[in-house]
Order: C-alpha cells, then structure tokens, then sequence
C-alpha cells in the first residue's frame, strides 16, 4: 500500500488576514480579499484534500476508511482521529482576545451547547467540538503577540503609569487578577467608553504620527481603534495593557496551553494545535464574546513568556520544537541542496515546503515532488526519503510518539 500522498489544503479568508503572504507562498493569483490562514489537517469544517490513484477525497473520510492503519495503532487507540491542525497563519490585523478551554470543559461545553439544541454553525455557539486546543507557533517573520497576564509588579506599574486605570488599583490589590478582569470585562459600554475615550484620544495622535512603539501597548490598542470601524470602544484594548506583549523572531516559537488568554497581533508563522476550532473571546472582535463562560476558562495568574529555540537533532537537519501537548510534534527541516533527510514515521505525519524544492520517496519508490507551498500526507510506519533540489525548509506535522 502507498503511503505518501500529495495533500492539498483549505484557505481561510477571515477579515484580519493579509493580501499577499499566502498567495504568494500557494503560487495564486490573489484576489481582492484577505487570506488569513491555511489548513493542513482532517478538520470537518475544512478538511485537506488527499490526491491519490483513485482520485481526490477529504482527508478525514481518507483515514476514517482505514484509521488505524492509517494513524498507526497507539493514535488511532488514544485520539480515533487524526490529532492535530496544521495551519499557515498571515496576520495583517489583531486577531480576538481568546482562551481555548481543556479537554474536560470542552466536552462538557460541547454537550451543553447541543442538548440545547444550538446549531454548530449558530455565531452564538462557544464549542464547535469536544476537543481541547493547545497550540505551538513557529514564527515565520517578525511575529507579535499578547500572551498571558502581566506578573504583578509590572501589572501595578501600568495601573499606575496609565490616567485612566488608577481606579483600578484597588481592585487588583485587594482582587487580584480575577477581580481586575472580571471589573473591565463585565463593564457596560457606556461605563467602558468613559474610560477608555480620554485613552484614546491621547493615544491615536501619537500612533498616526508613528511615535510609537510596538513594545508599547498604547501602539497596538490605537491601531485597534484606528481599524475598526465600530463606534463603541472594545474592552479588548485592557487586554493589551494587562498582558504580556511578546515579540518572536524568525525560528522561535510559543506554546500556548488551555487558559492562557492569548491574541496574535502581527506577522506570518506556522501554527500547530489539536484539531479543534473551540475559542472563547474576550475582545477586539465582531464575534460572538460570552463574559461568563470566559471567566471561567482563563488561567489568573501571571505568565513570564516562554520563547522556545527548538532542539536541534544529531543528523543537523531537524529541529524539534517540544511542548505537553501529546497530540502533536512541530518540527522544522533546513536541507541544503542534495541534503538527504531519512525518517521513518510512527503516525501519520504532514510536510508543508516553505521555501525551496524537494522530492519526497518512499523508499526510493513513488516518488513526488514538493514545491514551495506544497504539502504531503505520510502515513504510519513508513520509511520515507527526502532529497533537496536545492535549498529548502519544511515544516513537519505529527503525534509524538508514546
């Protein structure tokens, strides 16, 4: 049986994508519309295509036909499903304050919300499965975001050094973060705007004059009011100021567990998660923002960002970016030209080729050539070859072994 497949995947054209990131890395001709992300992965909503010697199916009817062969026995045991999504992202605009819940919540989330009869695609449902959504991001360029709450110290500081949040002081002291964001987050609108309208007018000025910084926040909240087009102010710009603003170079990478309130502010990366699409916001978004059920997913407590490097394999070529999640592994491929790449997989892995070209076989047999914005399916158990035809990066998608 074949076990290696070119693999096609699905574009996500969500309002905060960019023009020209992932059209340019498809090879298409873009259209006047945003391109936010594209997924690699057996998702229902958005399931890769598998091109195979009977013809193209969805990927996740493709392993269902034979799953354990497939994802290999222990996955297919342990998750019934392939495990991860695999995404390129292109943020052009702040993506949505947002927590993704654990495993537990989010099957109890998930029955809840259809017992009561919600339609999946209704824009007030919070759980659109039962998974859990950890996620590790590999930075592509220059990449921003807000990850977790700020630690105390410097918490208090922004309270202070900020006109507008001083009231707020006594909260945090005597609350602590809960009290802090449960104050913001349940404010009405007419109590938010008073506040942050005095912010704002102080802030926008500076930003379209470009006197600030991107390691400020006041940077990434005027550029939130300056692209919305709504009248109310968004409660998301505390978010800003009360969480770490985190900048990633090329080749790092930042896991995210259940808990951590997170938003991606800028940049391209390479995102690998569970295979849900469960978010709960908090902000900067049109979407559906549900204030209680949020409360009660976000971790309270002050995170220092953590900025992995990668662990850099014996044969010079692979770098493994770890994390807890046990349903995926990221790894990044540098190969320079006539590097030969060896590997023999445990589960069912995906390639994405991000620069360069290589031809992919399985044992010197069925042989296919990968491009720059070309993707391949490998399935368990297989002894599989990678050649470079000059210099090349690829990224590698699968479940760590158990």
């Amino acid at each position: 049986m074949t076990k290696i497949f070119a693999l096609k995947g699905k574009i996500q054209n969500y309002a905060w994508g960019g023009k020209q990131y992932i059209p340019n890395l498809l090879g298409i001709t873009p259209e006047n519309k945003p391109y936010a992300e594209y997924w690699l992965g057996a998702h229902v909503n958005a399931p890769s295509v598998v091109k195979s010697e009977t013809g193209s199916v969805n990927l996740d009817t493709f392993l269902n036909n034979n799953l354990e062969e497939s994802l290999g026995t222990k996955v297919a045991n342990q998750f019934g499903r392939l495990p991860f999504l695999f995404k390129v992202l292109d943020v052009n605009d702040m993506l949505s304050i947002q927590v993704h819940p654990t495993k537990a919540e989010a099957e109890k989330g998930f029955k809840r919300e259809n017992e009561l009869g919600i339609p999946l695609t209704a824009p007030h449902r919070n759980y659109k499965d039962d998974n859990h959504k950890p996620e590790i991001m590999v930075a592509l360029s220059e990449f921003w975001l807000l990850h977790g709450f700020l630690t105390e110290d410097k918490l208090r500081k922004v309270l202070n050094s900020v006109p507008e949040f001083t009231e707020f002081l006594p909260v945090f002291d005597t609350e602590g973060y809960l009290g802090l964001y449960r104050t913001v987050m349940e404010q009405t609108e007419e109590e938010t705007n008073r506040i942050l309208k005095p912010l704002v007018d102080r802030i926008l000025p500076l930003y379209k004059k470009g006197e600030l910084s991107k390691s400020d926040p006041a940077y990434w909240a005027a550029k939130a009011i300056y692209t919305s087009d709504d009248e109310a102010i968004d409660k998301g710009i505390y978010s800003i100021y009360f969480f770490n603003i985190v900048k990633v170079e090329k080749g790092e990478a930042v896991f995210q567990d259940a808990g951590i309130p997170h938003a991606y502010l800028e940049g391209q990366n390479m995102e690998l998660m569970a295979n849900s699409d469960n978010v709960l916001r908090g902000g900067l978004t049109p979407k559906h923002v549900d204030v209680p059920e949020l409360l009660k997913h976000v971790t309270f407590e002050a995170t220092v960002p953590n900025i992995l490097k990668g662990e850099a394999q014996s044969d010079g070529l692979e770098r493994i970016y770890k994390s807890p999640a046990p349903d995926f592994e990221l790894s990044q491929i540098k190969l320079s030209n006539n590097d030969v790449y060896t590997s023999t997989s445990s589960s069912a892995q995906i390639l994405m080729v991000l620069e360069g070209g290589v031809e992919l076989s399985e044992e010197k047999e069925n042989v296919i050539s990968l491009s720059k914005g070309k993707s391949a399916l490998i399935l368990a158990s297989c002894k599989y070859v990678i050649t470079a035809k000059s210099s090349a990066i690829i990224f590698k998608a699968t479940a760590p072994e158990v």
